[in-house]
């Protein structure tokens, strides 16, 4: 039986077995496929029955949309968690008609093909395995490991605490980190710290000793803020009515230092130094230090929406940015201005997380702030190595070498949101331990890391 299309003759005039089921031959030139159409629309439509595809040819044309898929540069992702979402999802959907598996909508299988991040569904019980599970913190004042949405809570609590053990500290720390305009708390510490100066520098006069609470100095620059009144009170000031001179039967509210205040002056002059020297309490970025076995998922990040999510004031510069766009498009812009937009696109990231491929194989990650320097790198580097003297070299994708620069920030270099490095030690240092007949340690992690290593799924 002869099969469709066979047996037909080519342009060039030779009789050969055409490919089903499309009606050419492989010896067909350019020039006679760039005429084929117009030749094949002065032709009769033959109304041959067409065979579809068989499942070899599905599925040779699904590895083929891969591999283009591969190929093609990503657009530019949307900049909100949802839009980033939607987006993921309907590209999973599509991959998935492709192989003839439709993902259910609303699920989000992560896809490791390319080297950058995927923003997860909903986590898992199971969640905490994975790679990079979220952005964590740590208080500085009871050592627990917070999420981004318990940190600030968390804090005021664990300094409110503190008040029934130091509250000359606690409500130095309240004041603070309870009020978020700096320069307000600026001007109000300055304030306090010259009524204590006069106390100091006059012990014997009385007008120094107190302090009216009705005074519009002290109601615009104190009073308004937290955590001060709590201060007065811990270094020895106490609320009296005292009568108003030359007003029979009038009282007004004072501050004033109790007698055991005045007896140690200088334990005021040591709260004032505290006070000058307080700074806000702020959750510390938690590094998650993990390390991993060798693998070829080395340069493959699924991170979480905590790496994406914006907050109210980076949505507003979000709108900024894209209110200038019109603008932009409609004047000619030199390198040096697509560059500048560039590094302001890498800005919205407020966290990366960074791989190091050591030379032995294993992979060394931690959690860093976008703006974080790059000496901040190298030192996270150096806790974890045995050898922690001996100095080294980061490669970065593509074989850019970094240098440990206290002014370069790692968004400054394209690290963010992810990156995976290459480790290597100092070659001049390793030539010359070399020939004093020394060799450098096999196992580069210090051994306590090693004995919680991880395998990298």
């Amino acid at each position: 039986m002869q099969r469709p299309g066979w047996g037909k003759t080519c342009p060039k005039g030779q009789n050969h077995h055409l490919l089903p089921p499309w009606p050419l031959c492989l010896c067909w030139s350019r020039k006679a496929r760039e005429k084929a159409p117009k030749e094949k629309a002065r032709q009769p439509a033959l109304h041959q029955r067409r065979q579809g595809p068989t499942d070899e040819a599905q599925m040779a044309a699904a590895a083929a949309l891969a591999r283009l898929e591969q190929k093609q540069p990503r657009a530019r992702g949307p900049t909100s968690q949802d839009s980033i979402r939607n987006q993921v999802r309907k590209e999973l959907e599509a991959e998935a008609t492709v192989r003839g598996s439709p993902v259910a909508p609303g699920t989000n299988e992560p896809r490791l093909r390319h080297f950058c991040p995927q923003v997860p569904g909903p986590k898992e019980e199971d969640s905490t395995q994975l790679p990079v599970s979220g952005v964590y913190f740590t208080c500085p004042l009871t050592g627990a490991t917070l999420r981004r949405d318990q940190r600030d809570t968390h804090i005021k609590e664990a300094i409110l605490l503190h008040f029934s053990t130091n509250p000359v500290a606690a409500s130095i720390m309240k004041i603070h980190t309870f009020n978020r305009d700096q320069d307000k708390v600026k001007l109000a510490v300055d304030t306090i710290a010259k009524y204590l100066d006069n106390i100091h520098l006059h012990p014997e006069e009385e007008k120094y000793q107190r302090i009216k609470l009705h005074n519009k100095v002290f109601q615009e620059r104190i009073t308004c803020l937290e955590g001060t009144q709590e201060f007065f009170e811990a270094i020895g000031f106490q609320k009296m009515l005292l009568p108003v001179p030359d007003q029979e039967g009038a009282e007004e509210e004072f501050y004033v230092l109790s007698e055991a205040a005045r007896a140690q002056p200088q334990n005021l002059v040591q709260h004032r130094e505290q006070l000058l020297a307080g700074e806000p309490v702020r959750a510390q970025l938690d590094r998650q230090l993990r390390v991993f076995r060798p693998s070829p998922l080395a340069s493959h990040f699924n991170l979480p929406g905590d790496f994406f999510s914006l907050t109210a004031e980076e949505l507003k510069r979000e709108q900024r940015l894209r209110a200038d766009a019109v603008e932009r498009l409609s004047v000619l812009r030199t390198k040096a201005m697509r560059e500048k937009e560039e590094q302001r696109d890498l800005r919205k990231y407020n966290y990366t997380v960074l791989r190091v491929r050591l030379p032995d194989g294993c992979l060394l990650q931690g959690t860093f702030y976008a703006r974080e320097r790059l000496s901040a790198l190298y030192e996270f580097i150096r806790g974890a190595l045995q050898s922690d003297w001996l100095p080294f070299e980061l490669l970065a994708s593509g074989g850019q070498k970094l240098v440990e620069d206290e002014n370069v920030a790692l968004n400054e270099c394209g690290l963010v949101p992810s990156a995976l490095l290459t480790f290597s030690w100092d070659a001049a240092v390793v030539e010359d331990i070399r020939a004093a007949g020394a060799e450098l340690d096999s196992s580069i992690l210090k051994p306590e890391l090693l004995e919680a290593i991880e395998q990298l799924s």
